[in-house]
């Protein structure tokens, strides 16, 4: 009996890790840590290219990518309904 309780044990442990995962994966904190390295990221790629107006022009990328990752749930659900 003692053995079972491990294993139901051990198992909710597994869930709430996966729980916790999957709540930093689809979280806003997440999704806004990435949009300011993305940003940063591409001032600085702008700056060492010698382009002009870095912090003003790296913003349209870093857009185009908070919306495609913004947009991967609509797609992921359009997937999941035609591919079970």
């Amino acid at each position: 009996m003692k053995n079972i309780e491990q294993r139901i044990e051990a198992i909710e442990l597994r869930n709430k890790k996966v729980e916790t995962d999957k709540a930093w994966e689809t979280s806003l904190t997440r999704k806004t840590i990435i949009a300011i390295l993305t940003y940063f990221t591409i001032v600085l790629f702008f700056i060492a290219a010698d382009l002009s107006k870095p912090f003003i022009n790296s913003i349209i990328p870093t857009l185009g990518f908070v919306l495609s990752t913004l947009s991967l749930p609509f797609f992921k659900k359009f997937w999941t309904k035609y591919n079970p």
